[in-house]
């Protein structure tokens, strides 16, 4: 029996008994593991880096796709990029008005392996007709795509390494000439307790590219550091603050089960903490 050690920060981490070694592999892309853990479940990590565990990935998943899901009120088109365990692309399924669902992984390994692995996190939605999946470069597809979209979630991994790209300048602009008007972008922006400069920079892109930009928060034990932040630009201001009727009724009209998300918790994860908001308001945000 051995240990999982993250490699994420210099002198600080967490680390994960590995009950059991389920599977190791070099992709294209990047070293992939896959273990089991007494209290997690399974548990993936890319390159040193935990991303999703079986114990608590619904808090990340749910609270990155139904925030722009049940805000926007009206998606037919969804943009997943990324999110190749599955669960994203499962969160998204739920919601019965989507049409078309385009989900762009670079590394289609990944995508197998937890099929096979972590089944739980898709629960067959990689069966769903409306999935259109792409094993393509994130940064590359919205680059040339022709398509718009009305939500786009980038669920990446850490800006290091495969998904260094997902948070360039570029990467923020391309994905704002996908969307149709009135869409919303929502992307993985890490823990701001540890990567305060990464929420920083995230404002500054976001600043002048959307008419309405800010962040959300969701605490997922995983990702450690604190509360997870989730970066927003839309361009319409009305869905960031849209009142709690509307969202209750949205949510239960959707008939969605979920174990995290509610619509208080969607009101509340918009409320920053104040070095949070000091940060970004050097960049120029309300």
């Amino acid at each position: 029996m051995s240990d999982y050690q993250e490699t994420l920060y210099d002198g600080y981490g967490q680390r994960f008994r590995m009950d059991k070694l389920l599977h190791e592999v070099r992709t294209e892309h990047q070293h992939l593991v896959i273990f089991e853990n007494a209290r997690m479940g399974r548990v993936m990590a890319l390159d040193g880096v935990i991303q999703t565990t079986e114990a608590d990935e619904f808090i990340y998943h749910e609270m990155l796709t139904h925030v722009p899901l049940v805000a926007h009120g009206a998606a037919r088109r969804v943009l997943i990029i990324g999110g190749g365990d599955g669960g994203m692309l499962r969160e998204v399924c739920k919601h019965p008005d989507v049409e078309r669902i385009t989900m762009v992984e670079i590394d289609g390994t990944v995508v197998e392996m937890c099929k096979t692995y972590l089944p739980g996190h898709s629960q067959g939605a990689f069966e769903d007709p409306r999935l259109d999946l792409v094993i393509d470069d994130g940064m590359r597809f919205v680059a040339n795509t022709a398509e718009r979209f009305d939500v786009i979630i980038s669920d990446s991994t850490d800006p290091i390494g495969p998904g260094e790209v997902l948070f360039s300048e570029n990467f923020y602009q391309a994905c704002r000439r996908c969307l149709n008007d009135g869409g919303i972008l929502v992307t993985q922006n890490g823990t701001p307790f540890m990567q305060l400069a990464e929420v920083q920079t995230t404002a500054g892109r976001m600043n002048g590219l959307f008419a309405d930009w800010h962040f959300y928060q969701a605490a997922v034990p995983t990702y450690i550091g604190g509360a997870m932040t989730f970066a927003w630009g839309s361009t319409d201001a009305a869905y960031r603050r849209l009142p709690l009727d509307v969202l209750r009724q949205r949510f239960a009209s959707s008939g969605i089960a979920t174990r995290y998300y509610n619509p208080e918790v969607h009101q509340g994860a918009f409320a920053l903490p104040q070095y949070v908001l000091q940060a970004v308001n050097k960049t120029g945000n309300d």
